[in-house]
């Protein structure tokens, strides 16, 4: 283990092995297994805005553990009414990055959503100038004046696992189920760049794609040494396209596996569950996104269970499915799946 500061202290108990860096970071190594489980606990203070170079809050092997808690789109500071936009320091604050150990470019990062938990009672949607679907944006020019910014806020029932819209114009209200996700998560892009907290693109980032999430692994390809992992902006729930420009945005608490596949590489990141393969396009205009997701997915189909390239295009033609995460950042996001009922055994 390489420690990020040289002053760190070492304590003993029951069959573990606890060493803490910093004040917001531990790493628990069992003296059996060798299986460790790192947490982080992220705050407003060691936030980040961009995927990018920086120091690693944390240093992580393959197969470890990672628990740690993300701060909702506003960075928890819309809490009430009378509350406004103008509060918030930056959008959709990151943890991380965290670093894995002897990745390089060219590798993969498959990251296991083991537990995701809405951290609070509340959470918040947002109606904001300059964004949303049927908004004028700067990328979408029209003569109508922006919507008025209008802030709901979002009571969530965790016996019931549901989050209450109450509308603001009338008296009406309904529950909605949760599903909490990480509507950000992605790794630092290629060449030294660096993308803002709300784009998504071939590195992950803003793709608010409910596939996030518990029970799912999501492939990264890993563009930089390190590969230097972020996440935030939790949702509790979200309608396809997320139209408006917010989900019900949570802070949230997670348990993450995260393994470093050597030699695979990937151009765009890929879903996978027992039922199905998905991968993911973020470009704009949206027949374009759609065009990246279905392209990727003719190749794994390809590469991983050896049907030609237009056997499979003619086979997704016929069972695909098309997801519309969103349609309101820099670049719409399109998720193409298909169920592996409808595909021969993998050939690896």
């Amino acid at each position: 283990m390489e420690f990020l500061s040289t002053t760190h202290r070492l304590v003993v108990g029951g069959s573990f092995l606890i060493f803490t860096i910093f004040s917001n970071a531990q790493i628990k190594m069992s003296t059996t297994t060798n299986a460790r489980l790192a947490k982080y606990h992220t705050t407003i203070n060691d936030v980040k805005y961009v995927y990018g170079a920086a120091p690693p809050v944390l240093r992580l092997k393959s197969g470890d553990m990672l628990e740690t808690n993300t701060l909702d789109a506003f960075g928890n500071v819309l809490k009430k009414p009378g509350d406004t936009l103008s509060m918030v320091k930056g959008d959709n604050p990151l943890s991380g990055p965290f670093y894995m150990e002897n990745a390089k470019p060219g590798d993969t990062l498959a990251v296991e959503f083991l537990e995701i938990q809405v951290d609070g009672d509340q959470g918040v949607g947002v109606l904001g100038p300059g964004f949303g679907a049927l908004n004028p944006t700067n990328y979408t020019a029209m003569l109508n004046q922006p919507l008025p910014e209008r802030i709901w806020y979002y009571p969530i029932d965790h016996s019931t696992n549901t989050g209450t819209f109450q509308a603001l114009d009338s008296k009406f209200s309904v529950k909605i189920p949760l599903h909490p996700f990480f509507g950000c998560i992605g790794v630092a892009p290629a060449g030294g760049e660096a993308r803002s907290s709300i784009v998504p693109a071939e590195n992950g980032g803003n793709m608010d794609a409910p596939e996030a999430s518990v029970g799912n692994t999501l492939y990264l390809p890993v563009n930089v040494e390190g590969a230097l992992l972020y996440l935030g902006d939790g949702h509790a729930a979200m309608g396809d396209g997320e139209i408006a420009g917010s989900a019900i945005e949570v802070p949230l608490r997670a348990r993450l596996r995260v393994t470093l596949i050597k030699g695979q590489k990937i151009s765009w990141p890929r879903f996978e569950n027992g039922n199905s393969i998905m991968t993911v396009g973020a470009t704009r205009p949206l027949d374009d996104a759609l065009r990246v997701a279905t392209t990727e997915l003719v190749h794994w189909i390809h590469s991983d269970y050896g049907l030609s390239d237009l056997d499979a295009y003619e086979l997704l033609s016929k069972v695909a499915k098309l997801h519309l995460t969103e349609m309101v950042d820099p670049n719409y996001v399109i998720v193409a799946s298909i169920d592996k009922r409808y595909l021969p055994p993998k050939k690896r």
